[in-house]
């Protein structure tokens, strides 16, 4: 799935400033993935086997993991997709009609939780130097 349709799409970008980040999944920490996400992002992967480790019990900062997984996934099965192609053709309609309104509160939710953490003094990264 990451050679046939990430790192692709990653190829029509310029990947130099952008950090990758997953969390400490088995099936994320696969050796090749591994290999190919530090062949793609160097030292600017967060893994648990990259670069920057994956902090353990860690909450739940970025959009995807806190609202767009969730989101997408309820959506996507909602009709019990029951081959591969269907699977496929959901998750394309749904992601299509994500409207920029629901992006927008998304990225407001985001940006107060950093906020927060700003102004409790707690990274639950700290080697990680939050940018906005």
């Amino acid at each position: 799935m990451i050679t046939n349709f990430f790192i692709p799409e990653l190829n029509n970008h310029d990947v130099q400033e952008l950090w990758f980040q997953q969390d400490g999944a088995t099936f994320h920490t696969a050796r090749a993935t591994i290999y190919l996400l530090k062949d793609t992002f160097g030292d600017r992967l967060i893994s648990r086997f990259g670069p920057v480790n994956w902090p353990p019990k860690s909450c739940d900062l970025t959009p995807l993991d806190y609202f767009l997984w969730g989101y997408v996934k309820s959506l996507v099965y909602a009709d019990k997709p029951q081959t591969l192609d269907h699977l496929e053709d959901n998750i394309r309609r749904v992601i299509a009609d994500i409207r920029p309104q629901m992006l927008e509160k998304v990225i407001e939710n985001w940006t107060s939780r950093l906020d927060y953490i700003r102004a409790c003094r707690v990274s639950p990264m700290p080697e990680i130097v939050f940018k906005m």
